[in-house]
């Protein structure tokens, strides 16, 4: 049985996440000074657009109207996607992430900053940018040995065609 009111919150909503055909990633109540906030993140492999996320709040909002899981006090409801520095955490996460420039912080060698090539149940395969003009390698990371995962914004990338022309 759930204790925290994230729990419960989470319980309540994820069915209706999952029938939008998005997953539900997170689960927020702050409190805003006299406000309280509900943020929900949620996600999908294809990524989620502006109609979905607004079909999913309408969604979320009329099964909160008709239940007291929010309690008796006013509260708005934020209904968002992760963002362009998203936190990798499951397995999904990092297959979302293919293509990507990801910052990893290893358990035991400290940080590594690399593009995911490919995802298994197991880990990532990694291409390792070159430094001082030499070229990139390939890396095998298993997911036990990553602490934490971040995905980075790159404002000067080439594209793959850019490369090859």
């Amino acid at each position: 049985m759930s204790t925290t009111q994230s729990e419960r919150l989470r319980e309540l909503l994820e069915p209706l996440v999952t029938s939008q055909g998005l997953d539900l990633e997170e689960i927020a109540v702050d409190s805003v000074g006299r406000k309280r906030v509900l943020r929900v993140v949620v996600d999908s492999d294809t990524g989620a657009d502006l109609d979905q996320i607004a079909d999913v709040s309408r969604a979320l909002s009329a099964k909160l109207d008709e239940t007291d899981a929010m309690g008796e006090g006013a509260y708005d409801l934020e209904v968002g996607t992760p963002g362009a520095e998203r936190l990798l955490q499951e397995p999904r996460h990092y297959a979302r992430a293919v293509g990507r420039l990801v910052k990893f912080q290893l358990a035991e060698d400290g940080e590594l900053v690399a593009r995911i090539l490919t995802v298994d149940d197991e880990g990532l395969d990694l291409e390792v940018p070159g430094v001082k003009g030499r070229k990139a390698t390939t890396r095998r990371l298993g997911f036990p040995d990553i602490v934490k995962a971040r995905v980075q914004v790159e404002f000067s990338r080439k594209d793959k065609k850019e490369e090859e022309a």
